[in-house]
Order: C-alpha cells, then structure tokens, then sequence
C-alpha cells in the first residue's frame, strides 16, 4: 500500500518564530500561523484554524530571518505526530506540520 503526507498551508505568523539550536547545534524554529477556513458561516464570519509549525537546519534559519508576528507565510510539508511523557508522568501527544519549505507571500514592498 502506498502512502503520501503532504501539507500545503498559507497563512499569517501568530507571534515571532522562535529559533533554537539543538545540542548537536542544528537549528530548530518553532512558530504557529493562523488559516482561515475558506467557508463562511452564516453571519458572515469565518473560523481560523491555528498550526504548529517546526523547521529544521536551513529552513529554520530562513524563516527566523525574514518572519515576524503578523506576516504570511507559505509552508509546505509533512504532519507528523509524537508522543512523550512529561515530567510528572503524564503522556502527552502533538500533531506538528514539518516544514520543508517556507515562502514569501507578500510582496517585498508590503
């Protein structure tokens, strides 16, 4: 059986991303963007869906460079879910977009 992930999401930067380095000194960035649903309710308004974003080496340093809190951005990637257990022994669950490439959407000017 064949398998495919692949994600594609643009949207804007809810805060500024957050580059750290692993211990191995691989950057890693860490940011969430917000995307409209692209059905209206009846009001007229439409629901947002918030993502977990992380990018790896070169991607993570790009992103960290030339994105802040507020400005689109174009991911594409994988979803990836982990599991670990915390500190006081509960496990926890994330579902994260890997990202493997990131693009401007706004013109330089913007």
């Amino acid at each position: 059986m064949a398998s495919f992930n692949k994600v594609i999401l643009a949207g804007n930067l809810t805060a500024d991303p957050e580059l750290k380095q692993t211990p191995q000194g691989v950057s890693v960035c860490r940011f969430n963007i917000a995307v409209n649903r692209r059905v209206k309710k009846a009001d007229g308004t439409t629901d947002v869906d918030f993502f977990t974003i992380v990018a790896w080496r070169h991607t993570a340093d790009f992103i960290s460079r030339y994105f802040t809190k507020g400005r689109p951005i174009l991911v594409c990637g994988s979803i990836q879910n982990r599991s670990w257990t915390d500190q006081n022994g509960q496990k926890r669950y994330a579902t994260e977009i890997v990202c493997d490439e990131a693009s401007f959407v706004d013109s330089k000017g913007d």
